[in-house]
């Protein structure tokens, strides 16, 4: 067996970033940029009004009535400076004539005809955005890797982005195998159970970024298996869940090296989820997850989530996000293996603890869970008010 980073480390390396694509700025949430943005101008791209009022010489104020002499509307502003004791009328985002360097909210003023009148002293620059106060021209604004937030594509957009470069979407392919299985939908005979690995890796899959694709059930024959794993061509990863034991049902691995499939590594160091395996059929990468549906869910948080970042070259792609949190109540000394624990933090940032139930068939607890405690092999027991690493869910 190896050691958890090992296993992550070896993916990692047997990996690549995919090509880019480019999408509209209405189709980029979520996506992963390919490259850098830099701006193509500055925004604003000069000085403009903060507030609705007008734009005068600070200079002047507390010297006597102004003059109005026009208006500087947003995107239609006004192109001769203007003169001593001077007001132009202004709108929110309007550029700010030549020379003014103040402007007077509407609130504050009197105006009679063509002249104004006002209390406010002098304050330069006060209601003014400065050219390029929000970003310069040039300014790098997103970095290649970034996760495209909805304030991102509109930072992109803002920048001049109409189409953005992005990562293609992982195309990953997920394997169900086992007679016991029928689709969700369907009706179970004997004892049979619903398939609930695929739906939720696939959910997994597509909140990274990725598009997955069932390949269904596999039943528990060669020719089965073997028809499956070639259907999986054309995929950038292939996920199967169970399968790996060496029961006499259990085809999976046997078929995958008959196919010339390398293994890179079999069995890690962590639980749950010990059966996981990797390797490579052809080009493809195949990363085998255990059937019990909590072990391939929390596996597939430790060694798929970051296969899928590698594939979109995100720079933090191997990072898990730990946390610390205090523990409100005692936990057992750890065994050999990296042992990752179901468990409910209060709040974001309050305590946390390891729930009752740990087998890992019983979803309806992962579901419950907000985090996963880490505990390193051979732990000491904890006490509560003692610090632990814990993954956000």
């Amino acid at each position: 067996m190896i050691s958890v980073e090992e296993a992550r480390a070896q993916i990692a390396a047997a990996l690549s970033s995919l090509s880019t694509e480019t999408v509209t700025a209405a189709r980029a949430f979520g996506r992963t940029l390919s490259q850098d943005v830099v701006a193509n101008r500055s925004q604003p791209p000069s000085a403009v009004s903060a507030m609705d009022g007008y734009a005068v010489r600070s200079a002047d104020l507390g010297k006597g009535t102004f003059t109005m002499r026009g208006e500087s509307r947003a995107g239609a502003g006004l192109d001769t400076p203007i003169g001593e004791m001077q007001a132009v009328r202004v709108s929110t985002g309007a550029r700010i004539p030549e020379g003014s360097d103040q402007v007077v909210i509407q609130e504050n003023v009197e105006i009679s005809g063509t002249t104004l009148t006002t209390d406010d002293l002098a304050n330069p620059g006060r209601h003014v955005r400065p050219a390029g106060s929000d970003y310069e021209d040039g300014q790098l604004l997103l970095d290649a890797g970034t996760i495209l937030s909805p304030a991102k594509v509109s930072l992109a957009a803002a920048a001049g982005f109409g189409n953005i470069p992005v990562m293609r979407r992982p195309r990953v392919a997920v394997l169900a195998t086992g007679d016991e299985l029928v689709h969700a939908g369907e009706t179970p005979e004997g004892d049979q159970i619903f398939n609930s690995g695929t739906p939720g890796l696939s959910a997994l899959v597509f909140s990274i970024g990725g598009q997955p694709l069932s390949l269904g059930i596999a039943r528990d024959d060669p020719e089965d298996v073997r028809e499956a794993l070639a259907s999986a061509e054309g995929a950038d990863l292939l996920i199967t869940i169970g399968g790996a034991s060496v029961g006499d049902h259990d085809h999976l691995r046997s078929v995958f090296t008959e196919e010339g499939g390398t293994l890179i590594f079999e069995k890690v160091r962590v639980k749950p989820g010990k059966p996981a395996w990797f390797g490579k059929l052809g080009d493809l990468p195949v990363l085998g997850l255990p059937g019990n549906p909590v072990s391939a869910m929390v596996t597939a948080r430790l060694f798929l989530v970051p296969a899928l970042r590698t594939l979109l070259g995100q720079p933090t792609a191997l990072a898990l996000g730990f946390e610390t949190a205090v523990l409100s109540e005692a936990l057992e000394a750890n065994g050999d293996r990296e042992t990752y624990l179901r468990g409910i933090r209060e709040g974001a940032t309050g305590p946390v603890r390891a729930m009752a139930k740990q087998d890992s068939s019983h979803l309806a607890a992962l579901s419950q869970a907000n985090v996963l405690i880490r505990r390193l092999p051979d732990a000491p027991p904890c006490n509560a008010g003692d610090t632990v690493e814990v993954m956000p869910l």
